[in-house]
């Protein structure tokens, strides 16, 4: 068994709702989840020309490889009726795998930890709320530390129901 960090999101019809099913399909397909941070509400990356996204990092129990893992997300992305747009636009979820164990993977379909983690708020401060000492394996560092550093400066508030 493997410890696993995903990074969910959604800014397309009812987020809540998606986010509820996407935990659903991700315990039944890729293991159990054994902690999840807040919802939190944020600002669109890239095309900032789009609704605000809601944003939850989890991290699961599985016995998945990474690229079961990620093939089972596409699946569970396309069926939540996720379809290719352009890079960062909307989406209905978005599934990402942040963290597997203190692996560190590229290939062309995969990289592992997510390259981007370290210049996004809206990633690194749900992480906060699972795992704030979790050290980085390949910068060496705390997520705490890293949120420190990070110079997004997006907004990002806890999601009020």
């Amino acid at each position: 068994m493997q410890d696993c960090i995903l990074h969910l999101g959604s800014n397309v019809g009812d987020r809540l709702h998606s986010m509820e099913v996407a935990l659903i399909l991700i315990s039944r397909r890729l293991g159990m989840i054994v902690n999840k941070s807040r919802i939190y509400v944020t600002e669109p990356w890239g095309d900032t020309q789009q609704d605000m996204f809601l944003n939850q990092a989890i991290h699961i129990i599985t016995n998945k490889s990474p690229e079961d893992i990620l093939t089972n997300i596409q699946k569970i992305e396309k069926k939540m009726g996720r379809v290719p747009t352009k890079k960062w636009g909307p989406r209905v979820i978005d599934i990402d795998i942040l963290f597997y164990g203190e692996e560190i993977k590229e290939n062309h379909n995969l990289i592992i930890p997510h390259p981007q983690i370290t210049n996004r708020n809206f990633v690194l401060i749900p992480l906060i709320d699972i795992c704030p000492d979790l050290i980085h394996p390949v910068h060496g560092v705390t997520i705490r530390e890293l949120l420190k550093e990070c110079n997004d400066n997006s907004t990002v508030s806890v999601y009020e129901q």
